[in-house]
């Protein structure tokens, strides 16, 4: 893959992760109907997996964590496929800190890229 386009997929990549963070933090459902794949699952915390609608289902509600965002995010692009991993702090609703970690797996579906899968963890 030439630099050049190497380097404007990792562009979009990071623009995606915000986005993905900032929606989770803001219940916008409307960016993730978007940005998910129809085959789209999701590992929660507490174990659990969701299908997309699941997914959309739990983004719709109201996020009791302040401040989210993301820090020490890796972009990895093997071909069609990128991996992203990174960190998270946030606080927890008594006020106190959290953190947890990430890794949502992007396919590029024709000409553009969709997260096909996450995994979350929180401390």
């Amino acid at each position: 893959m030439p630099a050049e386009i190497f380097s404007m997929d990792v562009e979009m990549l990071d623009k995606l992760n915000k986005g993905y963070v900032d929606s989770v933090q803001k219940s916008d459902v409307r960016w993730f109907d978007e940005h998910l794949s129809d085959d789209f699952l999701n590992s929660n915390p507490d174990g659990s997996i969701v299908d997309r609608a699941g997914f959309l289902a739990q983004i719709a509600k109201p996020m009791a964590l302040k401040g989210l965002r993301p820090v020490d995010v890796r972009i990895r692009i093997l071909g069609e496929i990128a991996i992203i991993h990174a960190r998270t702090t946030f606080t927890k609703p008594g006020g106190t800190p959290g953190a947890g970690r990430y890794t949502d797996i992007w396919q590029r579906r024709v000409g553009r890229w969709l997260c096909v899968a996450a995994h979350v963890t929180r401390g």
